[in-house]
């Protein structure tokens, strides 16, 4: 994709004489929450660099690598306003290694660009600004507002699951499922599918149903920016080939996913009627232990239910084997089946470990169930997974 080149503007909109002062602390904050963003290996050089425009009391910091982008702000003092574009990974390094207090920033010719802090005095080389690629504004009608909480809790109880596979292009993301009074994110990589859904929520200007599909490293960025904010909403608006979020005075704007997700809900098993509760917390240590004797390239353990007790245990050639026993409520068949022991770890690490879980199965063939077991729980998770054969 090509730079898109901004025209020419008066001198001041163009950088020509930019000076500013901003505290080190907010400069420093700012530019943490964008450096994420910026490539660190592109064959276009501006993208390694912030774009920085300074007017009225206002400081705005841009990082995109074409597909998303992070634009935020910090209040500052303005002596000439104007825009220049700084090197992101050194300029985010040296900062951080300065002193508290005041920082200035003053555009030189050729687009140096010169910092001073106290008695350190530094020149950096810049870009040109009217190379810095457009990005796109976050439109004049917002979708809706999402809260904060419940976007946190759908995030980390799905983003695991993501493929990282790039040939499953539309797997390569989480679908976001917002209903008028419900919303709802789903992700899968083929091997296990991870659904959670937070009913109870009014969301204006949503009618019927809207799915959207978001990108696994936006999903990655925008879990930082709900992570660490005050605000209690997330705006949410987009078009036909973006999706903008806005998180208090920071905005994301990423590529939306094209392309078909899987029917999620023709996955979820209906008929395992075998099931076993047990602490989430004694799972994982139980889990953990045995598998640490279980085949390296797998990572599979068998759980098997019988006679009140749920067994765990592996074994490979290389390290030896390993069981560990849990006690639990269970009178029908016995029933064994395989799983990827880091697939289940992730799930219950998602959920914090705490509380109990609910292990579904029908047979040693057949997709197994996990989910919270709390009927009054704020949240509706479903964890489905493939068996393994071991």
């Amino acid at each position: 994709m090509a730079i898109v080149e901004t025209e020419v503007e008066k001198p001041a909109a163009q950088g020509a004489a930019m000076e500013i002062t901003v505290s080190r602390q907010d400069l420093v904050r700012e530019l943490t929450a964008t450096q994420s963003v910026v490539e660190r290996k592109t064959t276009i050089p501006i993208l390694s660099n912030f774009l920085l425009e300074a007017d009225g009391d206002q400081l705005t910091i841009t990082a995109t690598d074409l597909d998303q982008a992070i634009r935020t702000s910090a209040a500052v003092k303005v002596k000439k306003p104007g825009s220049c574009t700084i090197p992101a990974r050194k300029l985010y390094d040296y900062v951080k290694l300065l002193p508290e207090g005041e920082v200035s920033i003053k555009l030189l010719e050729n687009h140096w660009v010169q910092i001073r802090s106290g008695r350190s005095n530094t020149k950096m080389v810049g870009m040109a600004r009217a190379n810095y690629p457009q990005v796109p504004e976050f439109p004049a009608v917002t979708a809706t507002s999402i809260p904060v909480a419940a976007l946190k809790t759908l995030i980390a109880r799905t983003v695991f699951a993501i493929s990282n596979e790039e040939s499953r292009y539309t797997l390569n993301g989480a679908l976001l499922v917002l209903k008028a009074e419900s919303l709802a994110m789903v992700a899968t990589d083929g091997h296990r599918l991870s659904f959670v859904e937070k009913p109870g929520v009014e969301l204006e200007g949503i009618s019927g149903e809207k799915r959207v599909l978001i990108p696994r490293k936006a999903l990655l960025e925008l879990q930082q920016l709900v992570g660490n904010t005050d605000a209690e909403k997330v705006d949410f608006a987009d078009d036909e080939n973006m999706l903008f979020f806005r998180v208090g005075h920071r905005t994301l704007s990423t590529r939306r996913l094209v392309g078909q997700f899987p029917n999620y809900e023709a996955v979820m098993p209906r008929d395992n009627t075998k099931f076993a509760v047990v602490r989430s917390s004694e799972l994982a240590a139980a889990i953990q232990r045995v598998a640490q004797f279980a085949d390296e390239r797998s990572g599979a353990v068998r759980l098997r239910l019988e006679g009140n007790e749920l067994k765990i245990s592996s074994q490979s050639t290389e390290s030896g084997e390993s069981e560990d026993t849990i006690d639990t409520p269970y009178s029908g068949d016995p029933i064994m089946v395989g799983f990827n022991s880091s697939y289940i770890l992730e799930f219950l690490k998602a959920l914090g470990n705490e509380g109990e879980v609910r292990l579904e199965f029908k047979d040693s063939q057949s997709a197994g169930q996990m989910r919270p077991e709390d009927p009054d729980a704020e949240y509706r998770s479903r964890y489905v997974l493939m068996p393994m054969r071991i």
